[in-house]
């Protein structure tokens, strides 16, 4: 029988700050020297723990379930993020543009994780800038670019973590920032002022704060938009982008991510294509290699990388919609590798979850796939330190 881990919304707080390297109330993180720990689908045991980590958690949920905690999706107000909770038992919901505002203005997300079995990822791409869901709740931050050419790191720092303070108070999890991109494009390009500078380490050093500050008020930060969109070739919300070739971005845009992603951090994969890593037409959100880049590390000088996998957006970005249905995009990027798909709406909820389990009775979707997401998930919900 499933069931329900008593782990308040506010206890989930506390717990992804805890994520924060050494808790410092640094506003310039260094990556972690420490080994990370294996991925839950190997068979690691040991005399004190013989059962795979997670796996009280894994026999309580049905295999639907269990695919269920693997999806990200936008909601557009409070009922509808209740219902796609309680009926489909979503591991996460995304607020976005276009959702209520009196969701967070109201304080509803608690009736939204009341709704649910397991504490939901509540998530939120809050940049400052032009790229801003709260603006009108919690006031106007600077763009990525601006804060970098007129703030200290300190300063950085400080307003990540007013800021996280305040999304925290709204009950949202997760941000999807900071973004990491290496770019000199022009302040409105797709990327431009979203990236502090074309200086992989001033982006290391400003991102890092900011991301330090979100932790340390109790967000979980995803930086974005792995392998790096900062010289793309246009915008994936349009259409295919291609990178510049992989040597170099391993040279450049590759920084930040082998720098930050090991100091309690997400990590979302762009709907890039890379030449000498992706094969052509397929975006690295659903290519295996981009995954294997970003899981093994050894391909840009990182050391492996344990922690959630994010995809881009699924279903409003042209670079996937001009050529996969839902079904098909969500299936493809978690049997390559991420752990949660994100798209943009509720209503294909029931057809994705169909799709996925033909996947799993194909065998090209596997369990051991599955475990692994699923138990990351939890990991970054708070619900298991192992």
């Amino acid at each position: 029988m499933r069931f329900k881990y008593a782990l308040a919304l506010s206890a989930c707080a506390g717990l992804l700050a805890g994520c924060s390297a050494g808790g410092a109330q640094t506003p310039d993180p260094q990556p972690s020297s420490d080994a990370p720990p294996s991925r839950t689908g190997d068979a690691a045991t040991s005399a004190a723990a013989p059962e795979q980590c997670g796996a009280d958690l894994l026999s309580s949920l049905t295999r639907r379930q269990q695919l269920a905690q693997m999806l990200t999706v936008g909601v557009t107000d409070t009922d509808d993020a209740v219902s796609v909770v309680r009926d489909e038992g979503v591991g996460g919901v995304f607020v976005g543009s276009w959702t209520d505002e009196s969701m967070l203005a109201n304080r509803e997300v608690p009736r939204v994780q009341a709704a649910s079995e397991l504490p939901v990822m509540v998530t939120i791409d809050e940049e400052g800038g032009r790229v801003s869901r709260v603006e009108d709740l919690l006031g106007a931050d600077p763009s990525a670019r601006e804060a970098a050419r007129t703030m200290s790191a300190d300063e950085v720092y400080e307003m990540a973590l007013e800021r996280g303070r305040g999304l925290a108070s709204l009950g949202i999890t997760v941000d999807f920032a900071p973004d990491v991109d290496v770019s000199a494009q022009p302040d409105d390009a797709v990327i431009g002022d979203r990236s502090f500078s074309d200086d992989p380490a001033l982006v290391t050093h400003y991102a890092g704060a900011y991301a330090q500050g979100l932790r340390d008020a109790g967000i979980f930060p995803v930086i974005k938009h792995f392998p790096g969109h900062g010289s793309g070739s246009g915008d994936s919300h349009r259409g295919s982008v291609t990178t510049p070739p992989i040597d170099e971005l391993v040279e450049k845009d590759l920084l930040p991510f082998r720098e930050l992603a090991h100091t309690g951090v997400g990590v979302m994969v762009g709907h890039l294509e890379v030449p000498g890593l992706t094969e052509p037409g397929t975006p690295a959100s659903i290519s295996p290699s981009a995954m294997s880049l970003l899981r093994n590390g050894s391909g840009y000088g990182a050391d492996p990388y344990d922690g959630i996998v994010f995809t881009d957006d699924l279903s409003g970005m042209q670079a996937i919609t001009d050529r996969y249905d839902i079904t098909e995009a969500v299936s493809a990027a978690l049997e390559a590798g991420a752990d949660s798909a994100l798209w943009l709406t509720t209503e294909d909820v029931p057809r994705v979850l169909d799709h996925l389990e033909a996947e799993m009775d194909s065998g090209r979707l596997s369990q051991q796939r599955v475990t692994d997401a699923v138990t990351s998930i939890a990991r970054t919900k708070g619900l298991l330190s192992c």
